[in-house]
């Protein structure tokens, strides 16, 4: 954007997006093996983030330094979650100047005039020693991915990834704990019309481990859940083709993949906690992700309705639209400006 110059540091990196920009623009070394949310590399990165926060000057730096992590998201695709770790700025900063937190992270936040992601806002402020007048949001945005649909037919794609032409619900990214995969097993292992009439489809996240495996046996669903990789094309095939997509998460920063999927027209059934439901808004259908009965429920309620699945569609067109990657953009540096003027 016109008049800023971005500064991205990823000293240790899984991103493929980052090698796709100038070199001038990033501080980066690409790591050789991807890893999730406790990847050593991670680890290692925050020690030169921490200089380069160090160095950081609101008052007096012309630029807008990013310090990009790896997401648990999917490992060929991690460019969209940016964080700057309020632990990693000095106290006296964090006092002295206003604090913007942009959601995706632990610390992130969300929101515009008309769309404030409160939960997060409520998370730093209970977490970290901020006056609530230095706290401001932004929401970030999300890609559509229609446009890399190949062409391939829903038959054709059920019948190469699932092995029949049969109908599914997705499930996006990392399986860590608080991702609560394991609360999805139960659910849909104790519904019989789910277990008779839908796969599992598990996009992203690494292939399943020994102990996931075992879970998924012992749930009695071996042959139903799979587990699909891939670039961003066969991620927007997974959403187009799918029954809908359920995140059951017990936290989430943002929830990327719900838009993605609002995006494809695919029905969203997700947790009613963290930030989820204030970007979702009516157009999904939520349950409470503790709770194996209401994540049951709540999946039969969209999958045994054509009518449910329809009004989720025509409400995830309206929703998708309070967000965008130019808006966070115009947003995030505004603040900044403000920060800068201070």
């Amino acid at each position: 954007m016109a008049g800023v110059t971005p500064l991205i540091v990823a000293p240790f990196h899984f991103n493929e997006y980052l090698d796709r920009l100038p070199s001038a623009l990033v501080r980066r070394k690409k790591g050789t093996v991807a890893g999730g949310q406790d990847s050593p590399g991670l680890w290692i990165g925050r020690v030169p983030r921490k200089n380069y926060c160090a160095r950081f000057q609101a008052g007096r730096c012309a630029q807008y330094v990013l310090f990009p992590e790896q997401t648990s998201h999917r490992r060929p695709r991690n460019c969209h979650h940016l964080r700057h770790d309020p632990r990693e700025v000095s106290p006296a900063l964090r006092r002295e100047r206003p604090y913007h937190a942009m959601e995706g992270c632990e610390c992130g936040g969300g929101g515009s005039r008309d769309l404030h992601l409160e939960s997060t806002r409520r998370d730093v402020l209970a977490t970290y020693d901020i006056p609530e007048e230095r706290v401001s949001v932004t929401h970030l945005g999300f890609d559509p991915l229609g446009l890399l649909l190949t062409g391939e037919s829903s038959s054709d794609f059920k019948v190469r990834v699932l092995g029949a032409d049969a109908p599914y619900f997705l499930y996006v990214g990392s399986r860590v704990n608080y991702k609560n995969f394991g609360g999805l097993l139960e659910a849909y292992s104790a519904s019989a019309s789910l277990r008779k009439n839908f796969s599992l489809l598990c996009f992203g996240g690494g292939d399943f481990t020994g102990a996931e495996r075992a879970a998924i046996a012992k749930a009695g669903v071996e042959g139903r859940v799979i587990y699909l990789g891939g670039p961003d094309a066969v991620l927007a095939a997974c959403y187009a083709h799918a029954s809908f997509i359920r995140l059951p998460v017990v936290y989430e920063g943002f929830g990327i993949p719900v838009l993605e999927a609002m995006s494809l027209e695919c029905p969203v059934a997700c947790s009613n906690s963290s930030s989820l439901p204030e970007v979702v808004g009516d157009a999904a259908t939520l349950f409470d992700p503790r709770d194996r009965d209401s994540i049951r429920s709540a999946l039969e309620s969209v999958l045994d309705s054509p009518s449910a699945a329809t009004a989720l569609k025509e409400r995830g067109r309206i929703r998708r639209q309070l967000f965008s990657w130019r808006s966070c953009a115009e947003n995030t540096i505004g603040i900044y400006r403000r920060v800068l003027n201070s």
